[in-house]
């Protein structure tokens, strides 16, 4: 085999040297600075030569600069002759706009998938896309890795009294009944209507609630305004007790206020991205979970056996 090398951009150095630590191989040595005036500068202080390249970068905030790191990271390993680059994101920036929703808006995260495949990554390995469809952007394959197996382990260790699986809104619905049917469970949906962005207003529940532990499942928490509402409006209707999983913890704007405020008991998410602690607020790592993909993927066997 030829080998390969993890690199680190420098929004997910931790998250890289726990995949590292578990697959026991060194992180490699890439120097990563900013010119004064803000551009970004890139030098691979090791040879990559006909090695297997993972760039370990999620494009949250300020996502503007950790997607163009990775590009530019991309570029510096392609022209060191690099045998392969797979670009590991566990956070996709700018997902949210993956379809023209209203007349002359962009399509973000067709955008994005452009600039990848132009920078000179072959594969793109990633966690709960915030819409399916994305992998269908890119002409390189794509992994997307279900955030859902890491909640499940931590939902058994709660030994509910009686749980049941909740999506917070109509988009979400076939990531809660994905889930629902791994844990064996029922579900219902919180009907809202979204009045504008990062705004959301809770407008009934369908299906009950009445005495049930209500876990919530969703791809990412930004603002917290949907989840803290959803939370409110189950436990109007009788729920005993809610909590919310998604696997990107956002968390901009008012959120830990929100959060602090709200009705929400408990709010489990993945360290996909960097999060204050909050004492309502549980991180899970889903680090080892993406070492195995990143051995997969290098020995040529299946990643959909890892979720079956």
């Amino acid at each position: 085999m030829r080998g390969y090398k993890i690199f680190a951009g420098s929004a997910s150095v931790e998250f890289a040297k726990e995949i590292c630590q578990v697959l026991d191989v060194p992180l490699g040595n890439a120097d990563i600075k900013k010119f004064s005036d803000g551009e970004i500068s890139v030098q691979i202080a090791e040879s990559v030569r006909g090695r297997d390249v993972f760039i370990v970068q999620s494009t949250g905030a300020p996502s503007n600069d950790n997607l163009m790191e990775l590009l530019i990271m991309t570029d510096a390993l392609k022209r060191s002759s690099a045998s392969s680059i797979t670009a590991v994101v566990p956070y996709y920036g700018y997902a949210r706009q993956d379809r023209k929703a209203a007349p002359r808006v962009p399509i973000t995260a067709k955008l994005v998938a452009n600039l990848y495949e132009t920078a000179g990554i072959d594969r793109v390995v990633t966690m709960d896309l915030h819409a399916g469809q994305i992998q269908g952007f890119f002409d390189i394959p794509v992994d997307n890795l279900y955030g859902s197996v890491t909640f499940e382990h931590y939902i058994k260790s709660k030994n509910l009294k009686n749980p049941i699986i909740a999506s917070p809104d109509i988009g979400g619905v076939a990531r809660a009944r994905y889930f629902a049917k791994r844990m064996g469970l029922e579900m219902v949906i919180v009907d809202k209507r979204r009045e504008k962005a990062n705004e959301s207003e809770v407008m009934g529940i369908i299906g009950d609630v009445e005495g049930y532990d209500v876990i919530m499942i969703d791809d990412m928490v930004d603002t917290a305004g949907t989840m803290v509402k959803a939370a409110t409006a189950l436990k109007n209707k009788g729920a005993t007790s809610v909590m919310a999983c998604a696997t990107h913890g956002v968390l901009s704007g008012k959120a830990y206020q929100n959060l602090e405020n709200g009705e929400l008991d408990e709010l489990i998410i993945t360290n996909t991205l960097d999060t204050k602690e909050h004492s309502k607020i549980k991180v899970l790592t889903v680090a080892p979970l993406f070492a195995e993909v990143i051995r997969r993927v290098y020995h040529n066997e299946s990643v959909n056996g890892l979720f079956e």
